[in-house]
């Protein structure tokens, strides 16, 4: 294995079954691929479990031509890449070292983008891309699917409009087919040093729209703020669980005495925030629930001024089903009662685990006169599944 072509190997791993979301390459395990949310080895002849050596000849082989990725890797221990297989597919890469040795992680991007309808979102999820102004977040854990959420948006609006776009990721993932409009993709590294940079040459460059990977510190909130407010929709992510978190995460980057003004501006400039969560179905397969939190003259005001007891983002969000807003347990119930998750799976995922659980009983004991509650128990953490929305369209 001194001398061979990675890509092989790596066309046997994907070739394993429908549906691979993840490659994971470590030391001491065969290739591994993950197909809903589980790791399954793959062999490979040679390489019964991984040596230190092999995962580092991968790792150069995926980095080769690449020397400021190298010089990366070597310094901070890590590095993001992206990486093709022609006539095949992309994927997002990630090369760290532990314990001494290299592991690699390669995410698979799809050749094409899913529209919104595919993925099984809320359709009013579509009413983004007629957004002009302001900003939209999508949210959730890590591969949760919020790239692919936005591909879709990105690529609805390529669909539909002759407007210049502005993507900055790390790494460039979806490559967006020349439509109607104009989409010019910067990667971090590649292309420029960092988020903020990037977003601050964008207000420069005329774009309608800008997408930003993430939203990772206060210069780069600041400017995409400063973005929405000159005019820009910005659309970006940021890994929180829900509406809530979202909010205190973007004030909290702050200092306490900027509370005030990051919270009016804020309220004035937010659009939408989509949270999302993938939760197993019952036969397998995942199903996306999404949180939505939309820009209204409540919701503005509660972010402006605070949540307090009866004027929560969960109360509007609940009351909100004609502005398209949806809360997660609410979707989790509507769900269980479908028959499509089963109540465990989807009380585990809840953001209130007793609250879903009375809600639940009490219609059960509608239908069944005399039935007690099931007993109370402490708020379950939520789960933090690493899913990949991406093969949701293949179910």
């Amino acid at each position: 294995m001194a001398y061979f072509d990675v890509n092989p190997l790596l066309v046997k791993m994907l070739d394993v079954a429908p549906g691979v979301s993840d490659l994971n390459l470590s030391v001491g395990k065969p290739p591994q691929v993950e197909i809903d949310g589980e790791l399954k080895g793959v062999p490979y002849a040679g390489v019964e479990k991984l040596l230190p050596y092999q995962t580092e000849i991968i790792a150069l082989r995926l980095l080769r031509g690449k020397r400021d990725l190298t010089e990366k890797l070597l310094r901070t221990g890590s590095v993001d890449l992206s990486y093709s297989i022609p006539q095949k597919t992309r994927f997002r890469v990630n090369v760290f070292t532990q314990r001494g040795s290299y592991s690699i992680v390669l995410r698979v991007i799809p050749n094409r983008i899913p529209t919104v309808e595919e993925l099984g979102i809320p359709p009013q999820l579509n009413e983004i891309t007629r957004e002009r102004t302001g900003i939209v977040l999508v949210t959730g854990p890590t591969g949760s699917g919020k790239s692919t959420t936005l591909a879709a948006l990105i690529n609805r609006m390529n669909e539909e409009k002759p407007i210049h776009i502005i993507t900055i990721e790390d790494p460039i993932e979806y490559l967006y087919p020349p439509k109607q409009a104009t989409i010019n993709q910067r990667e971090i590294g590649a292309d420029t040093e960092s988020f903020a940079l990037a977003l601050r040459a964008a207000l420069r460059q005329a774009p309608k729209v800008i997408l930003v990977g993430e939203m990772r510190d206060a210069e780069t909130i600041n400017t995409a703020l400063e973005a929405s407010e000159t005019g820009h929709l910005v659309l970006s992510t940021l890994h929180t669980i829900d509406a809530a978190k979202t909010i205190d995460r973007i004030v909290g980057v702050f200092p306490k005495n900027e509370e005030r003004q990051i919270r009016t501006r804020f309220a004035q400039s937010f659009r939408w925030i989509v949270s999302q969560r993938l939760v197993p179905k019952i036969g397998g397969g995942r199903v996306a629930v999404c949180e939505i939190l939309r820009g209204t003259a409540r919701t503005r005001e509660y972010i402006r001024d605070g949540e307090k007891e009866g004027r929560s983002l969960l109360d509007a969000m609940e009351d909100g089903a004609l502005d398209g807003m949806q809360s997660f347990d609410s979707e989790l119930k509507r769900l269980i009662e479908a028959g499509e998750i089963d109540m465990q799976t989807g009380l585990s995922y809840a953001t209130n685990e007793p609250n879903l659980k009375l809600r639940l009983s009490m219609e059960g004991s509608e239908a069944q006169p005399g039935a007690a509650p099931p007993e109370m128990t402490e708020e379950a953490p939520i789960m933090d599944a690493d899913m990949d929305m991406d093969n949701l369209i293949e179910r």
